[in-house]
C-alpha cells in the first residue's frame, strides 16, 4: 500500500503543553554563595499579590523544537498527544500558526491536555509540572525524517522509548538528537540505554549530566566524556549564561561564550540553543556553524515571554551573526 504520509526534515517527539506565566512581584530568591543552588521562598499561608499573566500555548522541549525548526526553514512535525478539550484545542491551532505540522497529533478522549504553571521571577522562572500519561504509540510506518528530536514525557513512556530506538534501527537515515526531561532523567540510563546508544546528538545542562551519571564531577571534558561513554556521538552540554560546551566525535572539547544580550527572561533558552545545533545540521551546516547558530536564537528567546515568540528566522540570526564581537567563537579546551 503506498504510503501518502508526508516526509519531514525535523520531527520532534514529546510532550506538548500550555503554559500561563505568573508574573511574581511579592517573593525572593535565596542563593548559595556561588550564587547556585537558588529558592524561591514566598510567606506561607498567605495570598501572594501577582503583577500579570501570561498564557503561551502549545510549548514543551519538543513543541519548542518544533517551532524552532520550522522558524529556521525546515518542514517541521511534532508528535505528540492531548485531551479531548479546548486546552488541546488551542496547542493545535498555536502548532499550525507557526507552520508546524500537527499530521501526528493524537487526541485522546477523556484524558487532560497538559497545563503546567510558570512562577516567573526576576529573569528566571520554576516550573510546576505535571504530565498527563496518555498511551504513547509511535506509527512504525512514518516516512523517514532526516532527524528526530526527542524530549520530555511522562513518566510511563518507557516502552515507548524502546519504539523509538527500534524506529532509528529500521530506519538508518534517520539522524537522532536526545534532550531528556525530568521524568526521562528518573528512568535512568540503564532503561533507556538504547536511546543513549543510538543519539547522533545529546543535550544537557552541566546540573542534569552530573544528576544522570550520579557523580558530583564539575570539570566539563570528564562529564563529557562520560557521557560519551554511553553512546551519544556528539555531546553538547550548556551551562547557563556561562556558555556551552561540545564534545565532537574525535573527542575534542570545545566552549561556545554567549552571545551578548541583557535576558528579560529565560525560558525556552536551552530548547532554541538545542533545536537551532540540529536544525542547522539538518540545514546542512557543520557543527562548528551550528554552534555559532545556537547562542543567537537563545539570546533573541530571553527577549521575549515564553519560549517561543522570540525565535528567529535564518535570516536574522544570519544578520545577527554577522554582527557578532570578535570573540564569539569557539574555542578548545
Amino acid at each position: 500500500m503506498e504510503n501518502n504520509k508526508n516526509v519531514y526534515d525535523f520531527v520532534a517527539i514529546g510532550d506538548v503543553v500550555t503554559e500561563p506565566f505568573i508574573r511574581l512581584i511579592d517573593a525572593e530568591a535565596y542563593c548559595d554563595l556561588d550564587q547556585e543552588n537558588c529558592k524561591l521562598c514566598m510567606r506561607f499561608g498567605d495570598k501572594i499579590p501577582y503583577e500579570h499573566a501570561e498564557v503561551c500555548r502549545a510549548v514543551g522541549n519538543s513543541a519548542n523544537a518544533a517551532v524552532s525548526a520550522s522558524r529556521l526553514g525546515l518542514k517541521s512535525a511534532l508528535i505528540s498527544y492531548i485531551g479531548d478539550d479546548e486546552i488541546g484545542k488551542g496547542d493545535l491551532e498555536e502548532l499550525q500558526k507557526n507552520n508546524v505540522s500537527t499530521e501526528y497529533m493524537r487526541t485522546i478522549p477523556g484524558m487532560p491536555s497538559n497545563y503546567h504553571y510558570v512562577l516567573w521571577y526576576g529573569v528566571e522562572r520554576t516550573i510546576l509540572v505535571k504530565h498527563t500519561e496518555f498511551p504513547y504509540n509511535l506509527d512504525m510506518n512514518m516516512p523517514a525524517p532526516k532527524w528526530i528530536y526527542l524530549s520530555s514525557m511522562a513518566a510511563n513512556s518507557e516502552q515507548y522509548h524502546e519504539q523509538i530506538s527500534q524506529y532509528i534501527v529500521a530506519h538508518p537515515e534517520t539522524k537522532l538528537a536526545f534532550q531528556p526531561g525530568t521524568f526521562q532523567m528518573k528512568l535512568g540510563v540503564e532503561k533507556l540505554k538504547d536511546i543513549y546508544k543510538r543519539s547522533e546528538i545529546f543535550f544537557c545542562n552541566v546540573e542534569e549530566a552530573q544528576r544522570i551519571l550520579g557523580v558530583n564531577e564539575h570539570d566539563k571534558k570528564v562529564l563529557m566524556n562520560k557521557l560519551h561513554d554511553l553512546g551519544p556521538k556528539i555531546i553538547v552540554m550548556t551551562d547557563g549564561i556561562k556558555g556551552a560546551y561540545v564534545r565532537k566525535e574525535d573527542g575534542k572539547c570545545y566552549f561556545m561564550p554567549v552571545y551578548p544580550h541583557t535576558p528579560k527572561e529565560r525560558t525556552g533558552a536551552g530548547d532554541a540553543f538545542e533545536s537551532t545545533i540540529v536544525a542547522a545540521l539538518a540545514l546542512g551546516k557543520t557543527l562548528e556553524e551550528a554552534m555559532l547558530w545556537a547562542p543567537i536564537n537563545a539570546m533573541a528567546v530571553t527577549q521575549e515571554v515564553g519560549a517561543q515568540k522570540g525565535l528567529l528566522t535564518r535570516e536574522k540570526l544570519e544578520e545577527l551573526l554577522a554582527k557578532a564581537p570578535e570573540d564569539y567563537k569557539l574555542k578548545e579546551i
